[in-house]
């Protein structure tokens, strides 16, 4: 393969472009990386979530594409943290109604519960984990892993704003701007967005133009 093929453990086709614009910016060897999601993978598992942290859930499922693929394998874990809910919905926050991915229900659900607490206490932050995975070699010895987290702070807004983004982008407002993360642009929102972040850092383990960084040991 003339690529280096590095597998984002999602069938969700946003992620997967998102990903591809962020390594865009920051690969500099001549675009080497070669992007494939799940759909690729026929028979690839969806991977429970089931871990207490978003690093621990970014992990499960880059452990398991990696070794269903035999490739580098990326995944990461995400949701919005309210400091009036203890840092809830966390970890649940893609099923916090009961549905998971339902994000109307999720989002009026967050806006019931903090309807009796005061603006001044509405602040909350998106978290990402994001983990790459690299497998072992022919001789099955054991592959190497990284993990990162990126957090963008901000505050809720008490109605929903703006048609981009997803989950609970509508309602959040990051720190130092006047639009909610569902206002801006795709470009905006991945300069400081927590997925962004984790992303960027997580990029130069990907990019290793020698892979001194990623051997098959």
């Amino acid at each position: 393969m003339a690529a280096d093929t590095i597998v984002l453990a999602t069938r969700n086709a946003a992620k997967l472009r998102e990903l591809a614009r962020i390594l865009g910016a920051e690969d500099s060897g001549g675009g080497q990386i070669r992007l494939a999601g799940l759909d690729e993978f026929p028979g690839a598992p969806d991977v429970p979530e089931t871990g207490a942290t978003f690093e621990e859930n970014a992990l499960l499922k880059a452990r398991a594409i990696a070794s269903y693929t035999g490739l580098p394998s990326v995944a990461d874990d995400s949701g919005l943290c309210v400091d009036a809910l203890n840092g809830m919905p966390g970890v649940l926050s893609a099923r916090w109604a009961g549905g998971h991915g339902d994000d109307r229900a999720n989002l009026e659900l967050v806006l019931a519960q903090v309807a009796d607490v005061p603006d001044t206490r509405l602040g909350a932050q998106f978290v990402c984990a994001a983990a790459l995975v690299v497998p072992g070699g022919p001789q099955a010895r054991g592959g190497r892993e990284w993990v990162v987290t990126g957090r963008v702070e901000g505050r809720l807004i008490r109605s929903p704003r703006g048609s981009g983004g997803f989950g609970y982008d509508p309602i959040f407002l990051p720190d130092g701007f006047g639009q909610t993360t569902a206002e801006m642009t795709a470009e905006a929102k991945d300069a400081i967005s927590h997925r962004g972040r984790a992303f960027r850092a997580l990029t130069p383990f990907i990019t290793a133009p020698s892979q001194a960084a990623l051997p098959f040991i």
